[in-house]
């Protein structure tokens, strides 16, 4: 009875932990002149190694192309204009599916006008004019960016010229998952009867604008790779901020002050209509305004009007990037009603015919979408500025190990990269409502997708969930157990699962330890990503797994039909007289066998084991198992070296048979996490990522021979690494020689 009732809460405690995960899509904007995108439907396979390999991406960039400024100097002094090799003026820099429909010529500046002027009396939003390309979301980023004369600089740096040093070279800087880079372009752009194609700005003598534009395509592969997407993206690419996202229909009841507080603070803001049905007739609103385009959110006003009525008026000043659209019949003149000097109404007046103001009420029951990226992750709603402590991760999420999908998925949910936060102090400040806490702000990002578009990728559907930690695990380093997540409802998590580049939330947490799971929405979706966390005070975020190798962890039913046989020194029974024979008659009168016939003894004591079907071991299992046993180093195993390896194998199998719950004679690749830990080896997540790529199978399971040859090289490579750890520090140093050695024979 008592055994019954302990089932029963069992139960009840994973009914209750039971949550059900959603998902919702958010549209991107690429609307253009004539302008089409096709969907991918497949994904593009990525390097097992390359976050592993991404810390060298500097080292490789700064090789492949020298210092800006050393490299410009060069091309002067030789009196020749720079031609990219990395992004070189011709197709493959355009486009990746189809051909464009004009005959493109690429020309220099100097080719297309007199006098080309990198920037004309400041960067300003009139000199970003869409062209042929569905980029209108990187476009209203760049008209916000010119809003902040501190960031667009950043960005844009000024010192540069067609005349003092020119070169035909240019650069720009763009934030990159976590550090700033440098990307070099020289002055050739793609045109049409001498008119530039994309990007143009209102001056057809000023180039900035169409030369950012340019770089930022050479970040992504080529123009077609810009095609479509949301304006946060360049945003945070353009700053580094922290981005939010609204639908506007949910938006909290004080959107207008956190919009004016958000451009107050120069944050960068955009805004879109959700385009549902994109078919030609639905292309615009009954006002004029355009679906599935983005719109830059330029200024916020609010004031009395100047007639004496007292009346409250809110605006909201939005910008087409077409630059010469005409306003939509919604746009509102009020902002001369509120303008209380002449001085006022030059600084509310829209500047060109693609920018116009509109009544916030109006604003809301139109447009679907607001992007907000704040250079600080200070809350919108409140008035403290404060300074923030970040900790940044990167990894990966890999198909068959720890692409584990969301919590509808709890066979495999658990596998998930986990993060260890540690939140020691509270806010300084005492909140309006609620309980004193630890806020922090959780940014996930998937990293190198829109890259990726020329191979079939897509944005991943990302999300995360954050679970506290019972205080008797405190401090403990390994990654926590499917029955951890069964059993345990989340503390906080974001709104919905989302397929955007970035996913943000902030949250209010009582100090402590937490784990946060990251993963996509379905299982078996690889991509890199970088995860941010941000807090008031000091916290600290660490991937959760170390490598250590204990014995393995066997039931005692399992010991009980574990019959480990003793050295041959001692007293043997009738069994192991039947073994020495059959290893005599195998090995010869030298009592040493070959990987060859080690392969022939054990595939015939494996057909003698009941309930595991299996094609025996390969030749390349067993010279790894010859490998790891050879103690005297001739390649060959005796007889007291087999009967170990022979103890080692049944041990193993009794935890494969434990995880093949099917009894197909398999074991799931997420399953080998588990398998590998009872088999005494802790590994960390990167070492579980290459296990499941090396040995499982294009159907994520592996086989007798793969389990065991994995163990075997395993044992293998940690009995070496503790013969060469002379000083048990945990370090070892090998020449090329003792590498080799090591590495081809283990």
């Amino acid at each position: 009875m008592p055994t019954m009732n302990k089932e029963k809460s069992k139960q009840s405690k994973a009914e209750n932990a039971q949550e059900e995960v959603s998902w919702s899509t958010a549209p991107t904007t690429g609307a253009a002149p004539e302008a089409s995108t096709a969907a991918s439907l497949f994904e593009a396979p990525r390097n097992l190694f390359s976050a592993i390999l991404s810390r060298n991406e500097a080292v490789k960039d700064a090789k492949r192309l020298k210092e800006f400024l050393e490299l410009r100097d060069k091309y002067v002094r030789k009196k020749v204009l720079f031609k990219d090799p990395l992004f070189p003026a011709d197709e493959s820099s355009l486009y990746y599916t189809q051909k464009f429909p004009l005959d493109l010529v690429w020309k220099r500046p100097s080719e297309i006008c007199d006098n080309p002027q990198f920037i004309i009396g400041g960067a300003n939003r009139t000199d970003i004019c869409q062209g042929d390309l569905g980029d209108c979301w990187l476009l209203a980023a760049i008209a916000c960016l010119t809003l902040n004369e501190t960031l667009l600089y950043r960005v844009v740096p000024p010192d540069q010229s067609f005349t003092e040093n020119y070169a035909g070279i240019f650069h720009f800087q763009f934030w990159r998952y976590g550090e700033w880079v440098d990307v070099i372009v020289d002055d050739r752009l793609p045109t049409c009867n001498k008119r530039l194609v994309f990007t143009r700005s209102v001056h057809k003598n000023e180039f900035w604008s169409a030369l950012l534009e340019k770089a930022y395509a050479k970040l992504h592969g080529s123009y077609e790779a810009l095609k479509g997407g949301n304006t946060l993206e360049a945003m945070e690419d353009f700053t580094g901020g922290v981005t939010e996202f609204y639908e506007i229909t949910d938006a909290p009841k004080e959107m207008y002050n956190i919009m004016k507080k958000a451009l107050d603070r120069g944050s960068l803001m955009g805004c879109s209509i959700d385009a549902l049905v994109p078919t030609a007739n639905e292309t615009k609103t009954a006002t004029g305004l355009v679906k599935g385009h983005a719109y830059s959110v330029t200024a916020v006003e609010q004031g009395k009007q100047q007639d004496s009525m007292d009346t409250r008026i809110r605006l909201v000043r939005l910008r087409d990037p077409w630059g010469v659209a005409p306003p939509p019949s919604c746009r509102s003149s009020e902002w001369t009603r509120i303008a209380s000097s002449e001085r006022d109404k030059k600084r509310l007046e829209p500047v060109e015919a693609g920018e116009f103001w509109m009544c916030f009420e109006e604003f809301q029951k139109t447009f679907t979408k607001l992007e907000i990226c704040n250079l600080t992750p200070d809350a919108l709603q409140d008035d403290k500025m404060l300074k923030w402590t970040v900790s940044v991760n990167e990894g990966r999420w890999v198909r068959g190990c720890s692409a584990g999908g969301c919590r509808n998925y709890p066979d495999t949910f658990w596998t998930n990269p986990q993060y260890r936060l540690r939140l020691t102090e509270e806010d300084d400040e005492e909140p309006e409502h609620g309980e004193k806490g630890c806020t922090v702000v959780v940014a996930l990002m998937q990293k190198g997708r829109r890259r990726e578009k020329c191979t079939g990728a897509v944005l991943h559907t990302i999300g995360f969930a954050i679970y506290e930690v019972p205080k008797e695990m405190h401090g403990n380093t390994q990654h926590l157990p499917k029955d951890f997540f069964l059993y345990t409802a989340s503390k906080a998590r974001c709104r919905s699962y989302i397929n955007m580049r970035e996913v943000t939330e902030r949250f209010c947490l009582s100090p402590g330890e937490y784990v946060i799971v990251l993963s996509t929405f379905e299982p078996h979706k690889e991509s890199d990503y970088i995860l941010r966390v941000f807090s008031e005070k000091k916290s600290t975020s660490e991937l959760m797994g170390a490598v250590i190798e204990a014995e393995p962890c066997l039931t005692d039913t399992e010991k009980k039909k574990l019959k480990i046989s003793k050295p041959f020194e001692e007293e043997e029974n009738e069994e192991d007289k039947q073994f020495r024979a059959i290893f005599q008659q195998i090995a010869g009168d030298d009592m040493q066998i070959t990987a060859k016939e080690l392969k022939k003894i054990l595939n015939k004591e494996l057909t003698k084991q009941k309930g595991l079907r299996t094609e025996g071991f390969s030749l390349d299992t067993c010279r790894s198992m010859i490998a790891l046993m050879d103690t005297d180093g001739t390649g060959r195993l005796n007889l007291q070296e087999f009967k170990h390896l022979w103890n080692k194998i049944k041990q193993w199998k009794l935890i494969f048979t434990r995880y093949d719950t099917d009894n197909s004679s398999t074991i799931s690749s997420f399953e080998m996490r588990n398998a590998v830990a009872d088999a005494g080896f802790h590994l960390n997540p990167q070492l579980h990522d290459i296990i499941a790529m090396r040995y499982a199978s294009e159907h994520l399971y592996l086989d007798f021979d793969s389990y065991i040859c994995c163990l075997v090289r395993l044992e293998g490579m940690f009995r070496a690494f503790k013969a060469f750890d002379k000083d048990g520090d945990g370090l070892i140093k090998l020449n090329v020689f003792e590498w080799l050695q090591l590495t081809l024979y283990a």
